[in-house]
């Protein structure tokens, strides 16, 4: 009995498991993007990059402030006779031990170090570090919208790809429909063996398209699983529709000037510029002298200050001011310095190029997004001529009033003027997406 329950306890467990694993998981296009930036490895990947440029920058401002050193060691010496002198007042007595022979040492040493002045060489190192953290930074902004856009392309596409296959199902039922009608035609004597060969033909090539319409659905569903970081065979049900409202856009002008403001790549690269010309200014702070205030407090066992030595702990300290200038390194310097000097005019060059780029890539989705609107108004005023001529042809064919061939070009018009408008559609909203990131929206 009891293994009876043990039984029927693991079989709804498997059919529970089974009947989740065969749930669709609905997505508005919002949650999907949630979803792919949880689950992006490139995301992770960047930050990262991110981690390791506020670390770096971290590490270059601890050069600045003051650093506390300790040092401990011990050192076996060889045996040595001891220091000493004969006794003049009674030679008779041993020679008196001025400094004995300690073999054992110890030492306890504490330094303090502050750079008093390096030439800017250290603040320039830091604020280097601290606009490369920040580029860094505006990096994970650009693949973050990157990878936004991809996710929302994928989730378009798998519209795309189900809304074709809808409109090529109904083609292929209206073909089915035809090639009845032009039977029973044949039938009677109205229409032709050869008329309706064309629609048997036709008809096929509904079932190809059709079966090419269902894989393409597939293939784009496990695109956007691979998107999001969900397992390919994820059934994915689309609860988002492609909005028909249109967007008022500034002009592109105003949209040049916001993208130069808010682009995280055009971002990245002014931090990129400024951190070359602090780059540049460390490299030139070798040309002056390095100046450090240094404090030790030593722990010594013997302390070589003491006299007479005594084996034993004490502590002495010091204090000081170092100077170090190089008076010749076979030009190093200079060469540093030409080498950040190239470096700056490089990220100079970069930026001036982004810009030009990025003005070219905000008018081209500008007009591409006016021209996918002027397509969408155009598609839909298609579809309802389509479906008006397929109404007609279909009606004056049943009639007889119509031939065969003007039928099957109204119902290959109507398929197309369907399809045209889904690609308008879909075409308007990744050109609208496209021209927001272009804009760093």
């Amino acid at each position: 009995m009891n293994y009876k329950i043990i039984i029927a306890l693991f079989t709804a467990l498997f059919l529970a498991v089974s009947t989740q694993a065969q749930q669709k998981l609905s997505l508005t296009v919002d949650q999907a993007v949630q979803i792919g930036l949880e689950n992006s490895k490139a995301l992770k990947t960047s930050n990262f990059k991110v981690i390791a440029a506020e670390a770096k920058s971290g590490e270059t401002n601890a050069l600045g402030l003051p650093s506390l050193k300790f040092n401990g060691s011990y050192t076996r010496l060889s045996e040595v006779p001891a220091s000493a002198i004969p006794n003049f007042i009674n030679p008779a007595l041993p020679p008196i031990v001025l400094s004995p022979a300690v073999v054992n040492n110890y030492g306890l040493k504490a330094t303090l170090q502050q750079p008093l002045f390096t030439g800017w060489k250290v603040s320039g190192a830091e604020d280097a570090a601290e606009y490369s953290a920040e580029a860094t930074k505006q990096d994970f902004g650009k693949d973050k919208a990157e990878v936004i856009y991809n996710i929302k392309a994928a989730y378009w596409n798998v519209y795309r790809a189900i809304e074709f296959k809808k409109f090529v199902d109904q083609n292929v039922d209206q073909m089915k429909s035809h090639a009845v009608d032009a039977e029973n035609l044949m039938k009677q004597g109205l229409l032709t063996t050869n008329d309706l060969l064309k629609v048997q033909v036709q008809l096929s090539d509904a079932l190809v398209r059709q079966i090419d319409a269902k894989n393409n659905v597939q293939l784009s569903i496990y695109a956007l699983n691979n998107t999001l970081g969900l397992p390919l065979v994820t059934e994915i049900e689309l609860a988002s529709t492609i909005e028909l409202n249109d967007r008022t856009w500034a002009n592109v002008d105003q949209l040049i000037k916001n993208a130069f403001e808010k682009r995280p790549d055009l971002l990245a690269m002014n931090a990129r510029v400024k951190a070359s010309e602090a780059g540049l200014t460390s490299a030139r702070g070798s040309w002056w002298p390095q100046i450090y205030l240094v404090g030790n407090y030593n722990y010594l066992r013997p302390n070589p200050r003491i006299f007479p030595t005594k084996d034993e702990f004490k502590d002495t300290w010091d204090v000081s001011v170092s100077v170090s200038f190089d008076i010749w390194n076979w030009n190093q310097t200079g060469n540093q310095t030409t080498q950040a000097q190239a470096q700056l005019s490089q990220s100079e060059q970069g930026l001036s190029m982004m810009m030009d780029g990025v003005t070219l890539e905000v008018t081209q989705n500008y007009l591409a997004v006016n021209q996918a609107k002027e397509r969408k108004t155009v598609s839909e005023q298609g579809v309802a001529q389509a479906e008006e001529n397929y109404r007609v042809m279909n009606d004056k064919y049943k009639k007889g009033l119509a031939p065969n061939s003007e039928l099957l070009d109204a119902e290959v018009a109507l398929l197309q003027a369907k399809l045209n408008l889904t690609q308008s559609l879909v075409d308007y909203e990744l050109s609208t997406a496209r021209l927001s990131k272009a804009v760093g929206e």
